[in-house]
């Protein structure tokens, strides 16, 4: 006589993270309990999840700081591990009473019940430049924050700030002349210490931007951004770290949408209006999205047009905001379609990227020149075929022709 064999239980399990342990919990297919709430330290998860984890199991983990460390770990072991929107899920799971063991169940059988608002797991390499670009901006924002308190010194004393950059090395002997009390004076000396520790480490960081800008996954994005109006390295980094792969957005809406740039919109009955933007997604997009279109309508022709089209019904913050909405679409093409952007201009393009090759070393520059590497981003992008050089502040700046760059990379052949 012969015996079936049962296929393996598949089970739903919700984990609720905390800073030194878990709960983890879950249910089956027809919401049964089969794994009651336990907690486990976060040391002993590695070990636990080995003896006890199946691999049929599905494990919800809502996004939190220590998130994908737990992700790492668990996915190997199970059939999938969803990362859920904290945000959405506190609004589908509102309870009155909330304890880890309950929020724990309720993740399982949102989960079972295939009720989970997902979000995207980003690969490491673009948890990496997530990270980096949040370093850096938490360094900025220390130094800013430090200079606005000596500023404020100065204006208490009713002092002239020197021309240029007042907290440069070369200003620091005027620091020291200032009639202030000793302990103003010792302040002073701290402050302008920790700039300059701090201006060493925002160029450290700077520098490795500059390396991942010429390495993938990011090489090849990197261009396509830099040609935009408004967008240099730094910007064009921190708009990558924030996307990731582009494919995964089918259209630009969704994008927008990702953003937090899209207009609310209220439709109900016969009324229907949109509002102002929602604000949900990743905020550091759309900061740098707007720092970048008030730089694009200062240098860009087209998009000067399209600011003093918009003021003309709306306050100017308001119409930056809707450009960066545009940009993000037209980031949305180029990156896509892998294009020249419809309206560049090759000159100001050219100038971008020799701007970019002179943060660069001769390694991270692939061995090329830097008139032969805005010559190598041109050719990939199909602009300035006829552009020999480029003329800014009374110096020119050369170009090397195409022929030139197809010698060292002939792989080019086509793009030329």
């Amino acid at each position: 006589m012969s015996t079936s064999i049962s296929p393996p239980l598949e089970r739903y399990l919700g984990s609720d993270l905390h800073k030194h342990y878990l709960v983890i919990g879950g249910v089956n297919a027809k919401q049964e309990v089969v794994l009651p709430p336990r907690r486990i330290e976060l040391g002993d998860w590695p070990k636990w999840a080995k003896m006890h984890l199946q691999p049929t199991d599905v494990v919800v983990v809502e996004a939190t700081t220590n998130a994908w460390d737990f992700y790492d770990v668990t996915s190997p072991l199970v059939q999938r591990v969803v990362v859920a929107n904290a945000a959405k899920i506190a609004l589908i799971a509102k309870t009155r009473v909330k304890t880890d063991k309950i929020d724990v169940m309720v993740l399982a059988r949102l989960l079972a019940a295939g009720l989970i608002p997902e979000v995207w797991v980003p690969p490491m390499e673009v948890r990496e430049l997530r990270s980096l670009i949040a370093h850096r901006r938490r360094v900025v924002g220390t130094r800013t924050s430090l200079k606005n308190r000596l500023q404020s010194v100065l204006h208490r004393h009713h002092l002239v700030l020197p021309s240029g950059d007042p907290f440069s090395d070369i200003h620091r002997g005027w620091w020291d002349t200032l009639s202030v009390s000793p302990t103003e004076r010792l302040h002073l000396r701290h402050d302008l210490a920790t700039i300059a520790q701090l201006d060493t480490q925002v160029a450290e960081i700077n520098d490795e931007l500059g390396r991942l800008s010429c390495v993938a996954p990011w090489a090849a994005p990197v261009r396509y951004l830099i040609q935009l109006p408004g967008i240099a390295l730094i910007t064009a980094m921190t708009v990558l770290s924030a996307i990731g792969d582009v494919t995964r957005f089918a259209h630009a809406k969704e994008l927008v949408g990702y953003s937090g740039l899209g207009a609310g919109v209220h439709d109900s009955g016969q009324t229907h209006h949109t509002g102002h933007i929602t604000k949900q997604g990743r905020k550091e997009l759309r900061t740098v999205l707007v720092e970048a279109m008030w730089r694009a309508v200062e240098c860009s022709d087209y998009w000067q047009v399209e600011f003093e089209r918009l003021t003309r019904r709306m306050h100017p913050t308001k119409a930056i905001v809707a450009l960066a909405r545009k940009m993000l679409v037209v980031i949305w093409h180029v990156l896509t379609e892998q294009a020249a952007d419809t309206h560049a201009n090759a000159d100001l393009v050219a100038f971008k990227f020799m701007v970019w090759s002179w943060k660069l070393t001769d390694a991270q520059r692939g061995g090329l020149t830097t008139r032969q590497f805005v010559r190598y981003q041109l050719m990939h992008l199909g602009l300035g075929q006829d552009l020999t050089h480029v003329v800014r502040g009374g110096a020119r700046h050369l170009i090397a022709p195409s022929e030139e760059v197809l010698a060292l990379k002939p792989e080019l052949t086509a793009a030329a």
